[in-house]
């Protein structure tokens, strides 16, 4: 390359060579200067994987990828694999060849059903990346990725800002206080708006965004960025042959670049400004300095770093995966600002150290491997091929078979692995998503000891577990023939155990299996994968909603067991009471402690107390009017007593039957699901879409405007909604795109209910 003197550009080659990348890198002269950067794969990424050894957890990120459906989540993975050597190719979502969506119906809908995992290094880093699904329908995917993930990129359209989906899964990021940075993708689409993006993350988010870029070119001209921290112009090849991996990066020169220098060096002062507000550090420097105009970039990154990791304010970067535009810083950003494994330590971790600590958070069944293969994340210790291992939470020994690293849908066998990585294991047999798993059932008793004589609860030598959302549809479920029906029934506990919001029960009146799960389009792809992957032709009956049923009035009701069973008389008295109470969840009795019983109340032994709270979960399953769990209700227990030889099992039965008849006295009444949707529309059939919502029972809450597009958002019952997809299709010629997550369940009005009671049971409420 032949560099002009007149263009008072200089050039400093620099090639290192490692067993996988070659890379070449361009020092930045103080003069306007070139930097050619190109990354190219000489061999598998897995081999440098091992030769690092994992030595440095420094050396290690753990991160998701999450957004809105469509938002570009695994088009931007796929990038990252191909600028890291991992891939000589890259895969597009609509080829249905990409790397991360490998299962058969991924790449026939062209959407992400099941989180996949891969590892990659970047920079001299280990990264372990999960790309997450951004359909509401499996947002299960979504809450136990990031419950084992040290920091997440949360990705946007850059020309639609925060959406639906992108609120839900931020806030499940912040039940687990997963430190973020934001990437607006899609920079190119002619609506794109950095202003618009920046004022939705701060008013539907409540954070503080951090913009470090500021976009070369709007709409179809957007060919590149400027790096506000070192104030740097970086431009992409358009060329499609290389894919983005080439860039050019020229010092920003006040002189030389009039049209950028001014726009970038006033967001460069206000990103120093509000980082000077949020970090004590860099406040004491600007102080010093009396300047906040020409913080160094080391010390501007360190800043950046520390209010990232305290989630105190989330950095903004932006590009266009599609168009291969801005990956790379990108890449960079999450080596230098998300935290590694050590600076994301548990107080649970802290019991076990430094002896073995994991958590299992996805299970999924292989062919290849004959088996369950089980994903595992390692807090503390490290764990060998063949090692046995105690399930706290099962109380239960386990012995691993192989230890293999993730790439997607294939799998590299390694020997041993240390704390701070995501690995996949064979010959675990009882483990469930949410598992704790430690080196021995002595370590675990010595934690459980320990946290005892510290009067602390032993659940705490748990790790916190995952959520497992609510289910809001079901459906009966078939086999075509009595002689699959065995088959049938073994894909269904597959499948459970692959996916916890899937419930399966059989129905005790009809005999039939019921399976209960998120959405349609859930149901859907699990029927889908009975039939393709375990050869089982099942059908699924019509899908109905699921309700739930409370009392609103309280009740006490006292019940008095007095028979001869096997020759021993069974003697029990016990008085029951319940109140409504709002987002109340039963866990176990309260004790309505008075003058009169409290003498009695304090006697209760440990075990019958056991077996009225199973009597009492066991009642709250099934409510009196359709048979939906009880919820809402506060249950108390105000008197016990119990016959000399009575077994546990009576007293269980007898805490059940004593619910049943409460709340048969408390007219109990339905409570059904809420959604809240979103739905983005022309403004020509706006109306259209407000009338039919309004037959639909549907209460709006906003009507925004987005360019030229109508946002609405909208609580709707679920009943309301079935077949919703065809129908809005039809009332917008099919131009029309909705997303709706679960908002709360409500109380039916008494003709509501009545038609819901019908529509299920064939037969008006008398």
């Amino acid at each position: 390359m032949v560099l002009s003197r007149a263009n008072k550009v200089g050039l400093i080659g620099l090639k290192f060579h490692s067993k996988f990348v070659e890379k070449t890198r361009v020092a930045v002269c103080p003069v306007r200067c070139l930097l050619l950067q190109s990354w190219q794969s000489t061999s598998h990424p897995a081999n440098s994987a091992q030769a690092n050894d994992l030595k440095n957890l420094d050396k290690i990120r753990n991160i998701g990828i999450m957004a809105h459906i469509d938002a570009g989540k695994t088009t931007t993975t796929e990038r990252m694999l191909f600028y890291s050597g991992f891939t000589k190719t890259v895969g597009e979502v609509h080829d249905g060849d990409t790397i991360m969506d490998y299962m058969e119906q991924e790449r026939e809908r062209g959407i992400t059903i099941t989180s996949a995992a891969i590892t990659f290094s970047w920079h001299e880093h280990r990264v372990n990346l999960v790309d997450t699904p951004g359909h509401v329908d499996f947002t299960m995917e979504v809450e136990r990725s990031l419950r084992v993930l040290d920091g997440a990129v949360a990705i946007f359209d850059a020309s639609a800002g925060v959406e639906a989906q992108s609120l839900t899964v931020w806030r499940q990021a912040d039940h687990y206080q997963v430190p973020r940075l934001c990437y607006l993708n899609k920079m190119d689409k002619p609506a794109a708006s950095l202003h618009m993006c920046r004022e939705s993350i701060k008013e539907k988010l409540h954070a503080t965004p951090l913009v470090l870029q500021y976009p070369v070119g709007q709409g179809k001209e957007f060919t590149g960025l400027v790096d506000l921290v070192h104030m740097c112009k970086m431009i992409w090849s358009q060329q499609s042959r290389d894919y983005g991996s080439k860039y050019e990066v020229h010092t920003l020169n006040k002189d030389g670049d009039d049209s950028l220098w001014d726009p970038s060096f006033l967001a460069r002062c206000e990103l120093t400004d509000q980082l000077a507000d949020l970090d004590n550090k860099l406040a004491e420097y600007v102080l010093e300095k009396e300047s906040i105009e020409n913080v160094p970039p080391p010390i501007l990154e360190e800043a950046i770093r520390r209010v990232t990791i305290n989630q105190t304010a989330v950095p903004v970067l932006m590009g266009s995966s599609y168009k291969n535009t801005g990956v790379q810083p990108l890449m960079n950003a999450v080596i230098s600002y998300l935290p590694s494994p050590q600076e994301r330590q548990l107080e649970t971790v802290a019991l076990y150290a430094p002896h073995l600590c994991a958590m299992a958070f996805k299970i999924v069944h292989d062919k290849q491997f004959g088996g369950i293969l089980t994903f595992v994340r390692i807090y503390s210790g490290h764990l060998e091929k063949g090692q046995r291992l105690y399930n706290i939470n099962a109380e239960q020994p386990e012995k691993v078979g192989r230890v293999m690293i993730a790439y997607a849908d294939t799998f590299k066998e390694i020997p041993t692995v240390k704390a701070g990585n995501i690995v996949v294991l064979t010959g675990l047999k009882i483990t469930s998503t949410g598992d704790t798993l430690v080196g021995s059932y002595s370590l675990a008793n010595n934690v459980k000891r320990k946290l005892l004589d510290d009067k602390r609860d032993p659940q705490t030598a748990m790790l916190l577990g995952v959520k497992v959302p609510e289910p809001v549809f079901f459906c009966s479920v078939e086999a075509p023939s009595t002689s699959q029906q065995k088959a049938l029934d073994a894909a269904l506990i597959q499948l459970q155990r692959e996916d916890p919001s899937l419930k399966v029960k059989v129905d005790q009146d009809t005999g039939q299996t019921v399976l209960s799960g998120m959405g349609e389009l859930h149901l859907d792809i699990i029927r889908d994968r009975i039939q393709k992957e375990f050869k089982v032709e099942a059908e699924l009956g019509p899908l109905q909603v699921a309700y739930r049923e409370t009392s609103r009035m309280s009740c006490t009701h006292t019940l008095d067991v007095n028979k001869m069973i096997s020759e021993m008389r069974q003697q029990v008295k016990l008085t029951l009471s319940i109140e409504p109470e709002c987002n109340y969840r039963f866990s176990s009795l309260e004790l309505a402690f008075s003058k009169d019983n409290l003498e009695n109340l304090h006697a209760i032994r440990h075990h019958h107390m056991s077996a009225l709270n199973r009597g009492v979960s066991s009642a709250l399953t099934s409510g009196p009017i359709l048979g939906f769990p009880v919820v809402d209700i506060k249950v108390a227990l105000n008197w016990l007593e119990v016959g000399r030889g009575t077994s546990e099992t009576i007293v269980a039965a007898a805490a059940a039957q004593c619910i049943h008849q409460l709340l048969q006295k408390a007219h109990c009444q339905l409570l059904e699901p809420i959604m809240e949707m979103e739905i983005v529309t022309d403004e020509e059939y706006t109306s259209r879409v407000l009338g039919d919502l309004s037959r639909r029972r549907g209460s709006v809450l906003q009507v925004a405007h987005r360019q030229d597009l109508r946002v609405i958002t909208v609580e709707c019952p679920l009943a309301e909604l079935m077949g919703y997809s065809t129908a809005l299709r039809t009332l917008t010629s099919g131009t029309a795109t909705f997303t709706m997550e679960l908002s709360d369940y409500r109380l039916m009005n008494l003709s509501d209910q009545a038609a819901a009671i019908e529509a299920i049971t064939g037969f008006a409420p008398q």
